[in-house]
């Protein structure tokens, strides 16, 4: 016990003359001492389970972190690993010693992380603060980092797929009803965050530099708290001279898409434009010669997505996940220009909205408006045909909202009408074909023909399930079936529906629901595809009908048909 007196003596002794001295911290040199002793006492108070010790460190901790904070903006010496480490303590002792630590907790996100990010050491310090410490933050701060999850998007961007995993242990907490929905925005826009960095870090210097002459020279931290205050303000960043980089520099700080990435903190959706000049010519010269973390950037960001969708399906509520699914529709055309990372994005939005709308089918029918809207977009560009082919399929499916929403099932049937009549009417199959390649031509005519399918199909499979508009699909079916502009797959796949629709027993059970609706009775004919894995199945086409039990009606065996040397079979 005495050598445990004499180590707490030596390093209270240090944590004292550093809290009266107020040059300590404009002298490197006391950095890695201070920061030793910090944490030694930290251990000792554990270890030891001293109180008396822990009431003794404390206020020596809290003056050293006051002071710190206060000089940190002219202070050669970094500050963010000194500043964890007081952290941890707080938050192992803050009941004992009645510290609240969640004030300590914002101002090292404002004051400290949002200059240092750039720093690895401080980044992955960081990281391993919060996943010790995940399940107090979440019971005792559960604002803390929705809050600041701009901040720490920022700081994964830039530090790249080494911190990957830590980051995703993180992640979770990221999660609130407030940042739900700005979060995927973040989420989706991450590449472009690098390229607006990577910007600042180009006219104004290195973000955190390797050594501390470097951090002290460097102009990149005010910059970007300088961009921050021309966004929230309104006040403008002084000219940096007529020079070639003046223009880059205004490139981005009058775009407010730029302006608004660069943000530490969560403040609500905002809007982002994707028009600009200066934005797209920034996307284009980044996608001529990407960056190291350019390329980390675009393969993280389709895994962050991942885990927010696993999140958002099994987890967040049925407001929240349905005002989500019209942004989804929005951003899928609005994606960094990058064809890899635009096709895996783009997978991921339209499986979460199919995964929503098969959780939920009710959701077809109360976001029928923004569904209509993106089939007007459907001949737009091959991205915006793809999303209205899903789009038409899920319409189908849940039987436009389900048999509670009848007025929206119309209103989707009388789109899905326009389109199709569209087509016919104006021959669209053919137009602008003389004006395209051949291969241009055939892969149009193909993307067209194929979504005209998913379009006939979800017409059928709505008049199934809403009986009241059954006459007006036999006519639009009728128009497609007698039809020779379209394509063959197109007027056949019609003629089927047709024929179908003449057999109501069959027609359910193939274009039926999949699943009865809640408290209604599965009916004679439907099929529950579902418990196929249990159920036996023959390839004898007996009719099968609900509610009839016993015997088969048939008066012949299976020996009947078989012939007798296939008696024995081979497993």
């Amino acid at each position: 016990m005495a050598e445990g007196d004499i180590d707490w003596e030596i390093h209270l002794r240090t944590l004292s003359s550093n809290a009266r001295d107020s040059s300590f911290s404009n002298d490197p040199a006391s950095y890695p001492s201070l920061l030793r002793s910090v944490r030694k006492l930290t251990q000792l108070c554990k270890s030891e389970n001293s109180e008396n010790l822990i009431a003794r460190v404390y206020p020596q901790l809290n003056k050293i972190f006051q002071r710190s904070v206060s000089s940190i903006s002219h202070s050669r010496s970094p500050s963010g690993l000194l500043l964890l480490a007081i952290l941890q303590f707080f938050i192992d002792y803050g009941e004992f010693v009645l510290h609240d630590a969640d004030p300590s907790l914002r101002t090292f996100f404002r004051s400290c992380l949002s200059r240092e990010f750039a720093d690895h050491e401080v980044a992955e310090a960081t990281l391993d603060f919060l996943i010790i410490n995940n399940k107090k933050i979440l019971l005792a701060f559960p604002t803390l980092l929705p809050q600041f999850y701009p901040l720490l998007l920022k700081m994964i961007a830039w530090n790249g797929e080494k911190l990957e995993k830590p980051f995703l242990r993180v992640f979770p907490g990221l999660i609130s009803p407030g940042s739900f929905l700005p979060l995927f925005i973040s989420l989706v826009d991450l590449p472009v965050l690098i390229v607006a960095l990577e910007k600042v870090e180009k006219t104004s210097g290195p973000l955190i530099g390797s050594s501390i002459a470097s951090i002290q020279k460097s102009a990149a931290p005010e910059m970007l708290l300088a961009l921050m205050d021309e966004a929230y303000t309104g006040s403008t960043i002084g000219d940096g001279g007529a020079d070639s980089e003046s223009e880059d520099n205004n490139s981005i700080t009058s775009d407010p898409l730029f302006l608004e990435l660069l943000k530490d903190e969560n403040d609500g959706l905002a809007q982002r434009h994707w028009t600009s000049p200066g934005m797209e010519s920034a996307l284009q010269a980044s996608i001529s010669s990407p960056s190291d973390r350019l390329k980390q950037a675009l393969k993280m960001a389709p895994w962050f997505l991942d885990v927010y969708f696993s999140i958002a399906l099994h987890d967040v509520n049925q407001s929240l996940k349905c005002a989500l699914i019209p942004m989804l529709l929005d951003r899928n055309s609005k994606l960094f220009p990058e064809k890899i990372f635009s096709y895996e994005v783009r997978k991921r939005l339209l499986n979460f909205i199919l995964a929503a709308f098969h959780q939920s089918p009710e959701f077809v029918a109360i976001l029928k408006k923004p569904i209509v809207d993106r089939l007007g977009e459907a001949y737009d560009s091959p991205e915006k045909t793809e999303l209205a082919l899903q789009l038409c399929w899920a319409i189908g499916e849940h039987g436009g909202g389900g048999a509670s929403h009848k007025d929206a099932a119309r209103e989707l049937f009388e789109s899905l009408e326009l389109l199709l009549y569209e087509n016919l009417s104006s021959s669209r199959l053919g137009v602008g074909d003389s004006v395209l390649g051949s291969s241009s031509s055939t892969v149009r005519r193909s993307s067209q023909s194929r979504l005209l399918c998913f379009v006939v199909t979800a017409i059928a499979k709505i008049a199934t399930h809403h009986r009241e508009v059954l006459p007006r699909a036999r006519v639009s079916l009728g128009k497609v079936a007698h039809s020779r502009i379209s394509d063959a797959r197109v007027w056949k796949r019609a003629r089927d529906y047709l024929g179908l629709m003449n057999e109501p027993a069959i027609c359910l059970s193939v274009l039926g629901p999949t699943r009865p609706s809640s408290g209604s009775i599965q009916k004679p004919g439907m099929i529950n595809w579902s418990e196929g894995r249990t159920k036996m199945i023959a390839n004898i086409p007996f009719y099968v009908l609900g509610g009839q039990e016993g015997p088969p009606h048939h008066d012949f065996s299976l020996m009947d048909i078989l012939p007798a040397k296939s008696a024995t079979y081979r497993l």
